[in-house]
């Protein structure tokens, strides 16, 4: 079973506070512990808590703090993102969420009202969030006042934008609906959950009670005294009328369930309303609204208090008529967290509609393969802490480094050496006003360490001409030195590159630290995260023209790091030609290749040679090569050279909007890897969490 669900109403007012009551109570029948999550709510006035938050919690006693339930309002949300920090937004809300998932069983999230100036705005936030919590999705759409055409004209337009957003729609439902034929309406509706199953559909119809306000409503939402009819306080409104007029025109205006809206002193229009509740030849109105701050004169209280007709509400409010008639033209019914009544005809109205046992048990089948590139980070971030490692970092005359230094400290992801002049970093992160108190700051050559390092540098390269005196300067170079803190076991893994080569990080590496038991080369991986999966390209960096044997190497250590990032692999060989259709020295090289892995790791799920287009894409592979359990499905991509690997990783970057974590380098017995000197800071972080795991990994497996 998936441990969540996204509700996203499509519109204003669809209702969605009935269908998470619904929902809530359905999870409650199987789930122990059912969780409650708006990542950003409209934001209450004054110190009022959301609407919706209150009502789950108030009715179903969920274990939670109110401050545990959301992330944002809409206001700081919007001021976020207009600040250009789009992506501590997303963080924030996963921080929150995931604290939930660690303490639930299921989380049940709601998205945004709707109700702010820019709904593509909540389109595009609702779609990013419910991606980065991996959560289906339960679409609400308002059918009120709307055709059957109409109907589904809007809720088929819904599906698909969300659909292209890359969600996963579970179910839709159409609430509100004053739409007889709703045979017609589902019949016309088309959705597919993972674009296999397809999606449900339900209609609710319009529960008047649900959808108008009643008098306490508007009694809570102006604020207002009650002067009399406390006990009639949950008359229905169905609309309002101002009184401005004489009542010889007043009355003629006069509706069912109508509240009128008139100032304190016109004893006539209270006295006429009263007057109506007696007559046959009047309907029933449900209450009167009087503004301006003026009560009735004494005479005309007594006399409607005195009244031994139908009662009826009288409220008092301080706001002038314009002004209040206003406000109630922006109140609508609520299920209010003290009012049963709507509470119980809510849960009723949903168990009628909607067919429980079909949503639970398709919701039971489906578990969420999406991945986005802020899940996979944060999962690494995740990952990293769980078993804290130490990490040096060569490059302490590096802003990026620094800052990026600052991050992983302050989240608790790693321990850090920043090597280089203690002096220097200390000046640089004072101007950047950054906090590394806790990051050993260590010169290599004033270090404690620096002479046991020399003797042990020179004994091993001292059968290849090494002198002292090179060995002294060699270790001098902060890359060397964390190098030997790696193998030394004084830090767990090296990252660096943002200022050096990719030589300079490398070339230590081979030499002291060296490949591991069974990899004959060292070799690299991007993790390339796709809008909706994470897939595994190599090698892309390292090896300009590998043969059939590195080849095979490459794909062995690329399935074994896929692993370790929790991607399952199927191995994709790849080549300009499918299966047996293509012949040549390259084809036959990856053919090749393909075999030697078969025989090495005969567990590993590998095919090869494939075409790239036969190894991602279903459709083709079900015509190139049938049967194939990678082709159509592969996750980690093997290139026969460096140069088809290294332009296919930055084109699906560029075209596809991946985000390319890497190079991450494979095959040595400690982890070393290599920054791009265009690397951002968000890079850095990846990698070190990344060295971080690796660590953990080699540690897991000398056990």
């Amino acid at each position: 079973m998936v441990k969540n669900l996204y509700i996203i109403g499509t519109e204003p007012r669809t209702g969605k506070s009935a269908i998470a009551l619904g929902l809530t109570q359905m999870l409650l029948r199987d789930v122990q512990r059912v969780a409650f999550f708006r990542p950003i709510i409209s934001g209450g006035q004054g110190n009022r808590k959301d609407h919706d938050i209150n009502l789950i919690l108030s009715q179903f006693y969920l274990n939670q703090r109110y401050e545990d339930t959301y992330a944002f309002t809409l206001a700081e949300a919007r001021d976020i993102v207009n600040r250009g920090e789009h992506a501590l937004l997303v963080e924030t809300i996963l921080n929150k969420y995931k604290g939930l998932e660690r303490r639930f069983d299921f989380v049940l999230c709601e998205g945004t009202d709707f109700l702010g100036s820019d709904p593509a705005f909540e389109v595009d936030i609702n779609s990013e969030i419910a991606a980065n919590l991996g959560a289906p999705v339960l679409l609400v759409t308002n059918a009120q006042g709307k055709s059957p055409e109409e109907i589904v004209s809007s809720t088929q337009l819904a599906i698909d934008g969300f659909e292209e957003k890359g969600l996963d729609i579970l179910a839709t439902i159409i609430n509100r609906a004053e739409v007889k034929d709703k045979d017609y309406v589902l019949s016309q509706l088309s959705c597919k959950f993972r674009s296999t199953t397809e999606c449900l559909h339900y209609v609710i119809p319009e529960e008047p009670s649900l959808g108008k306000p009643t008098v306490k409503d508007v009694a809570k939402w102006l604020d207002a005294e009650v002067l009399i009819g406390r006990e009639q306080l949950d008359a229905q409104v169905d609309d309002y009328l101002v009184a401005a007029m004489q009542v010889g025109n007043f009355l003629d205006y006069i509706s069912k369930n109508c509240l009128v809206v008139t100032p304190g002193d016109r004893s006539d229009i209270i006295l006429s309303c009263y007057a109506s509740r007696q007559s046959t030849e009047y309907p029933d109105m449900a209450g009167i609204v009087l503004t301006g701050g003026i009560e009735p004169q004494r005479n005309i209280r007594k006399l409607i208090e005195g009244w031994s007709g139908n009662p009826m509400p009288v409220l008092l409010t301080k706001g002038h008529t314009f002004k209040t008639a206003r406000v109630l033209m922006d109140l609508y019914g609520r299920i209010e967290a003290d009012d049963q009544k709507k509470i119980a005809t809510a849960l009723g109205t949903f168990e009628t509609n909607v067919d429980v046992n079909e949503l639970r048990t398709r919701l039971e089948a489906k578990r969420s393969t999406r991945v986005t590139p802020k899940m996979f980070e944060y999962s690494l971030i995740e990952k990293a802490k769980n078993d804290r490692k130490h990490i040096v970092l060569p490059e302490g005359s590096s802003g990026r480094i620094l800052k990026a230094a600052d991050i992983l400290l302050r989240r608790g992801v790693v321990d850090l050496t920043i090597l280089g002049d203690p002096d220097q970093i200390r000046s640089d992160i004072s101007q950047m006003s950054l906090d590394l108190s806790a990051a050993h700051i260590v010169s290599p050559a004033k270090s404690p360490l620096f002479d046991a390092y020399v003797n042990t540098f020179y004994d091993m390269r001292k059968a290849k001409g090494m002198t002292m005196e090179v060995a002294r300067d060699t270790m001098a170079d902060p890359t060397y030195f964390g190098t030997m803190m790696v193998k030394l076991g004084h830090a767990h893994g090296m990252v660096s590159g943002s200022i050096t080569t990719t030589a300079q990080t490398i070339r230590p590496a081979f030499q002291i630290i060296k490949t591991k038991p069974g990899a004959s080369i060292v070799s690299s991986v991007f993790l390339m995260c796709l809008s909706d999966r994470v897939l595994v390209f190599g090698d892309c960096a390292v090896i300009p023209n590998p043969n059939a044997k590195e080849l095979a190497d490459i794909a062995i250590q690329s399935a074994e790091t896929a692993m370790i990032f929790g991607v399952e692999p199927r191995v994709a060989m790849l080549s300009y030609s499918t299966g047996e259709s293509g012949s040549g020295e390259d084809v036959d090289k990856v053919r090749e290749a393909t075999k030697l892995v078969r025989e090495l790791r005969p567990e590993l799920l590998v095919e090869g040679p494939l075409q790239y287009d036969a190894a991602a894409n279903p459709d083709v592979a079900a015509t190139k090569l049938p049967g194939s359990a990678v082709a159509g499905k592969a996750t980690v991509f093997i290139f026969p050279d460096l140069n088809t690997g290294n332009n296919t990783y930055k084109a699906v970057q560029q075209s596809a909007g991946a985000v390319a974590i890497g190079p991450v380098l494979q095959g040595l017995n400690m982890p070393v890897n290599d920054l791009s000197r265009g690397c951002t800071v968000d890079d850095i972080v990846n990698t070190v969490a990344i060295t971080a795991i690796q660590a953990q990994a080699v540690q897991a497996q000398g056990k």
